[in-house]
């Protein structure tokens, strides 16, 4: 709405380079680093009522970080805590970025975790299973109960010697996709797999999630088909630190080797590449390790910047009002000395966070 000049609040950041807030497009708030507790005993051992809490200060941590948007992509076992949360955050009893979430997660029976306990014990799980015709149930149950979009795993570790394999046909996910479109909603696709990667395109998902195991050919039919690529490279170099790994030391870890490659054939095959670090695993609030890494794994400094902005905004579906500084736009802005063209660590320290027209910092 117009606001009289006579009312308005003059903010002077002359000397500063102003720039949309940053999006971090794979995010899981009610996860914290794996060197503190593994995966495992987050899901099995810690109430949802302590993982909740947890979540509240990564998303205020986050937000100090310069990050005003996150796509969160599975609650890991958390049920629809995730959409409790954001629903808190509308209202405005919590602080932290602006948020759309995608629930419980679909994943193929007898493929996800926690695994390698008796089979007694009904556990649990990471996500929700379903198989053919009854993810059209499960889909709009999700939806039904929040999710703003649609995640699923095309392929997850459960192969004869713990190796990924695919998971859902292709005709399965297109099942997933086409009910998630009916009710204007868009599916995200982890997948580490070649095959995994190619049925999930195929069938119509908005992005690739990790996209380790990839050839050139599937990154050329990401890019014909329209398909984001979301690297998470943090993720994949924290995991191998807390594995021992000393980056410049010792030699690049397999998973580390994977990810050079992937990223070196999305870039080649022209791919749109967006800022998603799957932070979570590692430090919420240190999200700006992704932009860093994927400018050192060769994409540039402006497509990296555009990945964590107007890329970003595509991906939270909001492209039209999120992600540039333009007339229309949200409010969305953060204030850094220096120019992040010419160095991306000037945006570690952000001097001004503003949220929806609020100044947060």
């Amino acid at each position: 709405h117009p606001v009289p000049l006579e009312n308005l609040k003059i903010i002077d950041l002359s000397g500063f380079t102003v720039l949309p807030g940053l999006i971090d497009a794979h995010s899981h708030i009610l996860l914290h680093p794996y060197n503190e507790v593994s995966w495992n005993d987050q899901v099995l051992k810690e109430s949802r009522a302590e993982r909740s809490a947890r979540a509240v200060m990564h998303l205020k941590a986050t937000l100090d970080a310069g990050f005003t948007s996150l796509r969160d992509l599975g609650s890991e076992g958390a049920g629809y805590a995730d959409v409790g949360i954001k629903r808190t955050l509308q209202k405005g009893a919590i602080v932290g970025p602006r948020l759309i979430v995608a629930g419980r997660a679909i994943v193929a029976t007898g493929s996800y975790g926690p695994k390698g306990f008796d089979l007694s014990h009904d556990l649990t799980l990471g996500a929700e299973p379903a198989d053919g015709n009854d993810l059209i149930r499960v889909t709009r149950d999700q939806i039904g109960k929040g999710a703003d979009l649609v995640k699923i795993y095309a392929d997850y570790r459960w192969g004869p010697k713990g190796e990924a394999r695919p998971t859902f046909s292709q005709e399965e996910i297109q099942l997933i996709v086409d009910t998630a479109a009916s009710s204007g909603r868009r599916v995200v696709a982890h997948s580490a797999t070649n095959e995994g990667m190619r049925r999930a395109i195929l069938a119509g998902v908005q992005s690739i999630e990790h996209g380790d195991g990839g050839t050139l050919d599937t990154f050329k039919l990401m890019k014909e088909s329209g398909v984001i690529y979301c690297p998470t490279v943090t993720v994949t170099e924290a995991i191998a630190e807390y594995g021992g790994w000393r980056k410049g030391v010792d030699a690049d870890t397999n998973g580390v080797k994977n990810k050079h490659a992937a990223m070196t054939s999305a870039m080649e095959a022209g791919v749109t590449i967006c800022n998603g670090s799957d932070v979570g695993p590692y430090t919420h609030g240190t999200n700006l390790r992704e932009l860093k890494l994927m400018n050192e794994y060769g994409l540039s400094r402006e497509k990296t910047l555009q990945a964590a902005t107007m890329v970003g905004a595509e991906l939270m579906n909001m492209k039209d009002n999120l992600g540039q500084v333009k007339v229309g736009y949200l409010a969305d802005l953060i204030a850094v000395d220096g120019n992040p063209l010419v160095d991306l660590d000037v945006l570690s320290d952000p001097k001004m966070v503003m949220l929806d027209g609020v100044v947060y910092k």
